[in-house]
């Protein structure tokens, strides 16, 4: 990174998941950081310090929605993507 560069120019690749809720999904090892794409808001947000277990259950998770409701929203610090 140069001077001018932040913790938020790393790039997270999103995967399409099956899911009424959440349009795609993706994590970086690096930095802990796991990034939702919302399908009613048509937002995207990043939350952090979240555990690669949490990410891998996620995507495991026969309802990605409910797992989200149950173990991730309001768990995590987040911020909108711009």
């Amino acid at each position: 990174m140069n001077a001018g560069s932040s913790v938020e120019d790393f790039f997270v690749h999103r995967r399409p998941v099956d899911s009424t809720l959440i349009r795609s999904v993706g994590y970086d090892l690096a930095s802990s950081v796991l990034e939702i794409e919302f399908i009613t808001e048509d937002r995207i947000y990043e939350y952090f310090d979240v555990p690669l277990s949490i990410y891998s259950e996620l995507m495991a998770a026969e309802s990605k929605g409910l797992y989200f409701n149950e173990y991730i929203k309001d768990m995590y610090s987040y911020q909108q993507v711009d």
